[in-house]
């Protein structure tokens, strides 16, 4: 099954990324006929477009073969916050990896916003980018404990960051219920939308080809390598490059079985006014805080506040869909309940068990990142190098992360029932702060 297409989800939404991306979609033609290429790329959102970057890059022949426009999928539907890192300490990561991948690991994180900013200036992409940091929020004292344990842990790696006690929150986010967190320097904000666009945009102009409008319906491998064929055409390649993470289908065997893909829902606001934005998020970083049922938020170009979290176990069906968006902006910011909410619009995450990262080769030649995990705007941009690289013949353990089986859960079946069962534990250990 193919999760919440862009058709699904706007019957009953209205997203602003579409309505506010001062890039324009990209001329990418539907795939017609017989094609070949070094490395064919299935998927243009982030992860998809930078591999075939630093492809074209290392003079590889690359097609993009995308289902619908660059962006369709949670890539110009996310909260456009650039955040470094990923979610686990470097001794989880030593636990699981060893110490030398940990490290690896670890350090390959740490760059992943500066990746982001550096494509955004390569190909001067007009993604309205806000540099002035993220924060991560803490809502009781053992989040607040855990901040501490982040800031230390990063600052003997040299990053900018730094604690933030409840008085520094309140200024910085005018948010109500926060005791404290920490901001890392590293982070900011993107229009999401626009940012793919103006990935695919670069591509298109290093030689890669775009297709869209061109699903994927059948993966053969064959002696002349592998073929992607869609409704119009085939691409044969020496590689592929599966990039379709929360909206993988049954392209490859048990890949939709090996994660589960959760909703997350946003709203936006009507453009503040000039005194509720001099209180509400005043120097632009973005937020989201340390629940596992997470609030984030930021606000645009246009000095709307956009707020999103957890959405339902079932697609949306209207404004009522979103009342736990609303709930989550009446208590972050009183002063606005009751405001209009012009926009609201949903997409999927990927959430891989453990919310650990994933580099699967099920077959010579082909290749799949999974699960991002909330963190994908700069974890994405940053893998498309690693894919790359391993497409072009580089070696594992120079990789970031090993190459591991595809590993189905346990009674696939049942993942909405898991959704549920772990959004009403999350609930419960969120309660405890």
């Amino acid at each position: 099954m193919r999760h919440g297409r862009s058709a699904d989800w706007d019957r009953h939404s209205r997203p602003l990324w579409a309505e506010t991306a001062r890039e324009p979609p990209p001329d990418c033609p539907p795939l017609a006929g017989a094609a070949r290429a070094d490395v064919a790329v299935i998927g243009a959102g982030y992860a998809g477009l930078g591999t075939a970057i630093h492809l074209a890059d290392r003079g590889a022949s690359v097609t993009v073969l995308e289902a619908e426009q660059p962006g369709s999928g949670a890539s110009g539907r996310n909260g456009g916050q650039v955040i470094p890192g990923l979610r686990h300490f470097r001794r989880d990561l030593d636990a699981v990896y060893g110490a030398a991948r940990g490290e690896r690991l670890y350090a390959f994180g740490a760059g992943t916003a500066d990746a982001v900013w550096r494509l955004v200036d390569r190909f001067a992409i007009a993604c309205d980018p806000i540099r002035t940091g993220w924060i991560q929020a803490a809502h009781g004292g053992a989040s607040l404990a855990e901040s501490e344990r982040r800031v230390a842990a990063w600052r003997r790696f040299g990053a900018p960051v730094e604690m933030l006690d409840r008085d520094a929150m309140r200024r910085l986010t005018g948010a109500a219920g926060y005791v404290g967190g920490w901001i890392d320097r590293r982070g900011g904000s993107v229009q999401p939308l626009a940012y793919a666009r103006g990935l695919a945009r670069g591509a298109l102009g290093l030689g890669v080809r775009i297709h869209c409008g061109s699903r994927v319906t059948a993966l053969e491998r064959g002696a002349a390598g592998w073929t992607c064929r869609t409704a119009q055409g085939a691409v044969t390649a020496e590689r592929v490059v599966v990039a379709t993470t929360a909206y993988s289908d049954g392209l490859v065997p048990g890949l939709a079985a090996s994660f589960v893909a959760v909703q997350s829902f946003q709203i936006a606001t009507a453009p503040l006014s000039g005194e509720q934005r001099r209180r509400i998020l005043p120097q632009g970083q973005c937020v989201s805080d340390m629940r596992n049922l997470l609030r984030y938020f930021r606000v645009d170009r246009d000095h709307r506040l956009v707020v999103g979290g957890r959405g339902t176990q079932t697609p949306a069906r209207g404004p009522g869909s979103f009342g736990h968006q609303r709930l989550m902006l009446d208590k972050l910011y009183p002063e606005l309940r009751g405001t209009a909410l012009p926009h609201a619009w949903g997409g999927f995450v990927a959430v891989t068990p453990g919310r650990w990262p994933r580099l699967h080769e099920p077959a010579p030649g082909l290749i799949i990142p999974m699960g991002c995990n909330g963190k994908g705007v700069a974890w994405a941009s940053a893998f498309g190098r690693v894919l790359a690289d391993l497409a072009l013949g580089g070696a594992e353990r120079d990789m970031p992360l090993p190459i591991e089986p595809i590993a189905r859960i346990p009674f696939p079946g049942l993942r909405r029932f898991y959704s549920a069962a772990a959004t009403a534990y999350y609930r419960f250990q969120d309660a405890r702060g």
